[in-house]
């Protein structure tokens, strides 16, 4: 399966995209450049709340593919974005108590795309990503997915903790992988469920954490203290499967 290139270059290329109402995950603009173009394209950014950085040229030369950026790359999202509405629509209408993972700034493009083919496969409802910090829905995403994202929700949000809070509103308990936990086979992990996944360097940030109603521990016999992202969400997720299987 062909997916959508994901890089878009020079200025009347991204202000098409734009213009077209193609999703647009980060823009890079040249630092110090304010000509009307420009101001159009960061205009035109804001008003989707795109992230813009400002970086210097050597930076878009090494984004660029062609060479001739002319000051503006932009990264394209190769699937549409869902909201988180519509994750909660799916679990009503299966008859399921929601289960959501919320992945705090998984950066590497790679354990996204594996984080959504296992929450597929685990039955979740939807995957929900912070706009910063955090690998947006690129082609590499969708390969690595291999199909899931034709499949599962994902959702782009500007706060993950306010997320949260409304959906425990909504009756959702949350439970964050740390290994200084509670064994995860100890856990209840049957009801509206949210699993939060951390960085895969710094794990789950503060402010998320403190507001999760569950912390699991993953038991391991290994010589390293931690697995990577989308392997820890993997075995959560299975564990959450076996228990609302029932076995």
């Amino acid at each position: 399966m062909r997916y959508e290139e994901s890089v878009i270059e020079g200025r009347n290329a991204v202000l098409e995209a734009f213009r077209s109402g193609k999703t647009i995950d980060r823009l890079f603009l040249l630092k110090g450049c304010q000509d009307g173009p420009v101001s159009s394209i960061a205009r035109m950014a804001r008003k989707q709340d795109t992230l813009i950085q400002y970086v210097p040229k050597i930076r878009l030369d090494q984004l660029s593919e062609t060479g001739k950026h002319q000051g503006v790359v932009a990264y394209a999202a190769a699937y549409e974005y869902a909201s988180v509405e519509d994750m909660l629509a799916m679990a009503g209408k299966k008859g399921e108590p929601p289960f959501l993972f919320l992945l705090d700034g998984i950066e590497d493009p790679h354990n996204l795309g594996a984080i959504i083919r296992t929450a597929n496969q685990a039955g979740a409802h939807g995957v929900i990503i912070p706009k910063r910090r955090a690998a947006g829905l690129t082609a590499v995403v969708a390969r690595a997915s291999a199909g899931a994202l034709n499949y599962t929700p994902v959702a782009k949000v500007t706060n993950l903790t306010a997320v949260m809070e409304e959906l425990k509103k909504k009756g959702m308990w949350f439970v964050c992988a740390d290994m200084g936990g509670t064994l995860m086979y100890d856990l209840d992990l049957t009801g509206p469920l949210g699993v939060i996944i951390g960085n895969e360097g710094e794990g789950v940030g503060r402010l998320v954490k403190e507001r999760c109603d569950m912390a699991a521990a993953i038991p391991m016999k290994g010589d390293v203290d931690s697995l990577n992202a989308s392997v820890a969400a993997g075995v959560l997720a299975y564990e959450v499967l076996r228990q609302r299987m029932g076995k």
